[in-house]
């Protein structure tokens, strides 16, 4: 038997994944466990959780566990950061106060990130609790880019691809590409610090007011309101070289020169502006954080130029790696993987063909990417895992669905309608909802496995009618609270999907835009875009059996193949637990929750939903 267990730790969106004999049993994000969005720090808690969800029933001995991959290596690019740090320190006499405590900063951080992982071991026993001498496994430290490169291709069908990894910095490196052929891959180029994509999409965002971690989703979905009239102005702030690469003009940030405060320690990550008073000069003055930004034309117009000019460089990135590789696949990864938008573009402008995208892209993802990285390239075990889906968190059976009813609701219960539908009454449920939806339901959807990465789909799901023209309004009003420019999306039968969406690509973990076909849109106002687009999630019933079950009833009950499906929470993580779900559903106005077999009813909700 071989146990491999990989963490992402001491950085946003920590994380935990573990493979027995291969195939990966679970993972989970640390923020689902403990609440706090895109948590940094250490996974003590995902950990926990996956050796207790490895083996069903009766968990797994954390004696077993023989390897333990970090997707971080402080060894990695060694000398570029030694480099860097002495040209700061050789500027110290003519730098700012705030430069010198910048610098110190730095210094301590490098210092900080050895001596956590020289106690990797101490904390991980801790978190599996038995004492660090009992536990037998070998630690690997593998560097950022090469576990998402990992995470990409060996989760992918496919034998051979093209590889390519973008995001905003890991080990001192933003961008990786190469080739993956079975059971290696082999690195063919990377961009340094201090040039990155992502640093280039974050600054601007930060520009536009956005400055929360996590926030750049906002502003792609704000790009749809304008037009990328600045693009041409926009160009100066990169340049596209003829490998196939790209530079910063470091004018415009101020990461590589002053450094940039980063609080990566625990709960909520922050990052301090990545932008330059030449960015001002260039745009003009910063828009303050506040509402009422899609009213601004030239402000949308900066976010439709910002996303045109990240799709330039992400299909000048993937046309030279299709020209030098000549592979009609690529597998991507990187929070830039992120962006469904410029990842819709490579499909239609480039000699790519075939593409597979992470579902958990971002940094989550590199838990799996490192197990990947160790369990294949290091070992050479025999590849047997595709990831197929996203359904690999903890689920929940009917004796906790009512434990949690009786804990969270109380007395509280009598005031609502709850009804039980046994195992060999699903159908009932799946009509039950159906009807309830296309009758204007705001319906909490809670079954089966939790999902990994960024996205609800279809297990922690809010599911609505997306024929209704002001469900958006309704739902942001009701539960998500969410500036009204940001899109909900909507979830389609796999098999239905060239029937209402132009390009039809499978989508399983919502990480493509397509465009609504034209003739469709009006009949799915709720979830068609501004620019007449959509980030659609295709449903298989190989993968989901039961949200395909209700996607096909509501299919019977109203003629449209989808529902309009936003995650399961409201300003917090998305749920995980049955409290969870019955918190958010108390503390909203969700009019019915449907949690695992149990139904559950506010009364009156038809009255509100007309």
């Amino acid at each position: 038997m071989s146990i491999v267990l990989g963490l992402n730790a001491y950085h946003g969106d920590a994380s935990a994944a573990l493979f027995v004999d291969g195939e990966l049993a679970c993972a989970i994000e640390e923020e689902r466990l403990n609440r706090q969005k895109h948590c940094a720090g250490f996974p003590s808690l995902a950990i926990r959780s996956c050796v207790e969800l490895a083996r069903p029933g009766r968990g797994l001995r954390p004696q077993e566990i023989e390897h333990i991959a970090v997707s971080r290596d402080p060894r990695a690019q060694i000398l570029r950061k030694f480099v860097y740090l002495g040209e700061r320190a050789a500027r110290l006499a003519v730098a700012s106060s705030h430069e010198r405590s910048s610098l110190w900063s730095a210094l301590r951080q490098r210092m900080d990130n050895r001596q956590r992982f020289g106690k990797l071991r101490d904390v991980t026993a801790a978190a599996l609790g038995i004492d660090a001498s009992e536990l037998r496994a070998q630690f690997h430290a593998v560097e950022h880019h090469r576990a998402h490169l990992a995470s990409a291709f060996f989760a992918s069908a496919f034998e051979q691809a093209a590889v390519l990894s973008l995001d905003g910095f890991g080990d001192f490196v933003s961008t990786m590409w190469g080739v993956g052929r079975e059971l290696r891959i082999d690195v063919q180029g990377k961009v340094a610090f201090p040039h990155s994509l992502g640093i280039l999409y974050t600054a601007i965002c930060q520009w536009l007011g956005f400055a929360k971690y996590g926030d750049e989703g906002k502003v792609m979905g704000l790009s749809a309101y304008g037009q990328p009239r600045l693009l041409p102005r926009m160009r100066s702030l990169v340049r596209l070289k003829s490998d196939g690469s790209f530079a910063l003009d470091l004018r415009y940030f101020r990461h590589h020169r002053e450094g940039v405060d980063m609080t990566f320690e625990a709960g909520t990550p922050k990052l301090g502006a990545l932008y330059s008073p030449a960015l001002c000069d260039l745009l003009g003055a910063a828009r303050p954080p506040g509402p009422g930004i899609e009213k601004d034309e030239y402000f949308c117009d900066v976010a439709a130029s910002l996303q045109a000019l990240l799709e330039e460089v992400v299909l000048h990135i993937c046309r030279g790696l299709a020209k030098r590789t000549g592979l009609p696949r690529l597998c991507l990864a990187g929070g830039v993987a992120l962006n469904c938008v410029a990842n819709g573009r490579i499909l239609d402008d480039t000699d790519f063909r075939e593409l597979f995208v992470q579902p958990a892209a971002g940094d989550n993802g590199t838990a799996i990417g490192a197990a990947l990285w160790v369990q294949h390239q290091l070992l050479g075990q025999p590849r047997r895992f595709v990831m197929e889906h996203a359904y690999t968190g903890p689920a929940y059976d009917e004796a906790a669905c009512r434990a949690a009813i009786r804990e969270v609701l109380g007395p509280a219960a009598n005031a609502l309608e709850i009804r039980h539908f046994p195992t060999y009454e699903t159908e009932a449920l799946l009509e039950r909802a159906a009807a309830d939806i296309a009758d204007g339901a705001v319906l909490g959807w809670f079954q089966g496995r939790m999902e990994f990465g960024p996205r609800a789909l279809g297990h922690r799901s809010i599911l609505c009618d997306p024929r209704r023209p002001d469900m958006k309004d309704i739902l942001n009003r009701r539960i998500k609270h969410r500036e009204p420019f940001r899109p909900f999306a909507p979830s389609v039968l796999a098999e239905a999907a060239a029937h209402w969406f132009e390009r039809g690509a499978t989508s399983p973990a919502m990480l493509l835009v397509d465009r609504v076909r034209a003739e469709r849109r009006a009949a799915i106002p709720a979830v068609t875009h501004q620019d007449g687009t959509a980030r659609l999630q295709t449903v298989s019933a190989r993968t989901s059996p039961l949200y395909h079950g209700l996607l096909r009833a509501f299919e019977r009950h109203t003629g449209v193949p989808m529902l309009l499906n936003t995650s399961f929470n409201e300003h917090e993580p998305i749920v995980c637990t049955p409290a969870d779900a019955l918190r958010c559903f108390e503390k909203t106005h969700m009019d019915v929750l449907a949690l695992g077999p149990f139904y559950i009813q506010r009364a009156g909700w038809r009255a509100n939903a007309q």
